[in-house]
C-alpha cells in the first residue's frame, strides 16, 4: 500500500507553534501517513540560482518571511504526535558536520520511538552555501564521504574513518536510532549523479518532480536500480518514493500531463499512475500560499482521495 505525507507549514507568514503543530496533529487524525519539512538555513536577499522545484525557477520564500528549523520543528512534533512519520525533504548535507546533524537526527528518531525518515540531499543555492562557506562544487563529494561515515556511526561502537573531508579516531556516537538496523536514508535529487547515489547509499530514491510523468519517474528509478546494482547492492534493496506538488481546481481541467493539476478526481486517477510505478510513498505539497485554503485541500483530498488511493 502506498502511503501518503503532507508538507507542514514551516516557513511565510503560517509558520508559527500553534500552525505546526495543528497541522500535524491533524495530518495524524486525517489518515496522512507523514508530514515533511522542508530545509533551509539563511534566504540571500539576492538570488541568482535558479530554483529547480517551482514552475517560476525562482525560490518561493521571500527572505522577509520565517523558515523555521527543519530538524527542531521535527523533534517538536515528536511530543505533539503519537503515530505519523516525520519525515525531512530534504536535509543539505554540506551544510552540516556529520558528527553534529547525526546525533540529533537519532535524538529525534529515539524520542519519536521511530518515526523519522531522513530524506537527504546535497542542495541547489549557490548563494547559500557561500554563507555558510560550505564547497558548493564539491557538494556531492562531501555529500557521499557524509553517507559512508554515517554507516559507521549508526552502527560501531569504536569509530575511526579517515577520509578528504572527515577524520575521526576511535569515537564513540550514542544513542543509535531507534529504528533498526538504522534510520531510512531517502535519498533526493532528481539527476543521474543524485540517482547514483541513491543506488549506492539510498534505502530510497526520494526526487521532487516540479513536473514528471509517471513513466518519467519509473525510467529514473530504473536507473536507480542499475546504479545500485554496479555498487554490488540488490537492488530490491532500494524503494521508490517521491514528493510532488500538488494543485486542485474546482472543476475539471485539461488532461494532466506533467503536472499535478486538475480537479480531485483527475488528481485522485493521475496518483494512480504514481502507484502504479511502484512508488511506496508520495509526499503531497498543495501550492496554495494563503494557508487557510491549502489546510481545506489538505482536508478535502483526505476525507474525499485518501482511502481510494490507498486501497488501489
Amino acid at each position: 500500500m502506498t502511503k501518503f505525507g503532507v508538507f507542514l507549514p514551516v516557513s511565510g507568514r503560517a509558520a508559527s507553534r500553534n500552525t505546526l503543530r495543528q497541522a500535524a496533529q491533524e495530518a495524524e487524525a486525517l489518515g496522512y501517513d507523514s508530514v515533511w519539512a522542508a530545509d533551509r538555513l539563511v534566504i540571500p536577499w539576492k538570488i541568482g540560482t535558479t530554483y529547480p522545484y517551482s514552475k517560476e525557477a525562482t525560490f518561493i520564500v521571500p527572505p522577509d518571511r520565517p523558515f523555521f528549523d527543519t530538524m527542531t520543528c521535527l523533534a517538536f512534533l515528536a511530543g505533539c504526535t503519537e503515530t505519523i512519520q516525520l519525515g525531512m525533504s530534504v536535509m543539505v548535507l554540506p551544510y552540516r558536520h556529520p558528527l553534529h546533524w547525526s546525533r540529533i537526527a537519532t535524538t529525534i528518531d529515539q524520542l519519536s520511538t521511530g518515526r523519522l525518515i531522513l530524506g537527504v540531499g546535497v542542495g541547489w543555492m549557490e548563494e547559500e552555501f557561500a554563507a555558510m562557506n560550505a564547497p558548493f562544487k564539491e557538494r556531492g563529494k562531501v555529500s557521499d564521504e557524509q553517507l559512508t561515515l554515517l554507516k559507521q556511526l549508526w552502527s560501531e561502537e569504536h569509530i575511526t574513518f579517515h577520509g578528504k573531508y572527515y577524520n575521526v579516531d576511535d569515537i564513540a556516537v550514542l544513542p543509535k536510532p531507534f529504528q533498526k538496523p538504522r534510520l531510512p536514508i531517502w535519498v533526493g535529487g532528481e539527476g543521474k549523479y543524485a540517482q547514483r547515489r541513491a543506488g549506492q547509499y539510498g534505502d530510497a530514491w526520494f526526487p521532487y518532480f516540479v513536473k514528471v510523468t509517471p513513466q518519467q519517474l519509473a525510467a529514473g528509478y530504473e536507473n536507480v536500480r542499475a546504479e545500485a546494482k554496479k555498487a554490488g547492492r540488490d537492488p530490491d534493496q532500494v524503494k521508490l518514493a517521491c514528493c510532488l506538488p500538488v494543485e486542485l481546481t474546482p472543476n475539471d481541467g485539461p488532461p494532466i500531463t506533467d503536472y499535478l493539476k486538475g480537479s480531485l478526481r483527475q488528481v485522485t486517477e493521475r496518483l494512480k499512475e504514481f502507484i502504479a510505478t511502484g512508488c511506496i510513498h508520495i509526499g503531497l505539497q498543495f501550492m496554495i500560499p494563503h494557508y487557510p485554503e491549502r489546510k481545506e485541500q489538505i482536508e478535502r483530498f483526505a476525507k474525499e482521495a485518501l482511502a481510494e488511493l490507498k486501497g488501489s
